[in-house]
């Protein structure tokens, strides 16, 4: 069976794909104290960037550590795992481009700029 190549399409709102992804970034908050351990947050990072740290808490337990923060999405998924309620990540937003800057309203930049 012999299979041809797909045509690359273009997407419903009629721009062509440029290739480009946007790289979602996030990061995580720990309340190390909280931590007994358990792991979830490990086991379900889909990134892997969690690991359980050498060092122990004031309980006892190893807590996670964030051992590449820039691969980290921010998708919270550690957060809704862990059953004491001591990690979270949050997603950053990324910082506009310098076109996006130039597009905004002259009001919106000086009131930004103001405070």
């Amino acid at each position: 069976m012999t299979t041809e190549p797909r045509e690359r399409r273009t997407p419903p709102s009629g721009k062509a794909e440029t290739g480009k992804t946007k790289k979602v970034r996030g990061v995580v908050y720990l309340d190390a104290d909280r931590c007994k351990g358990c792991g979830f947050c490990v086991e379900f990072c889909p990134p892997k960037v969690l690991v359980l740290s050498e060092g122990f808490n004031a309980k006892g337990y190893h807590p996670p550590k964030l051992i590449d923060p820039d691969n980290c999405t921010g998708c919270d998924l550690c957060g809704m795992y862990c059953p004491d309620f001591a990690i979270f990540a949050v997603q950053i937003k990324a910082p506009a481009r310098p076109a996006e800057v130039a597009a905004q309203p002259q009001e919106v930049m000086a009131r930004d700029r103001n405070g």
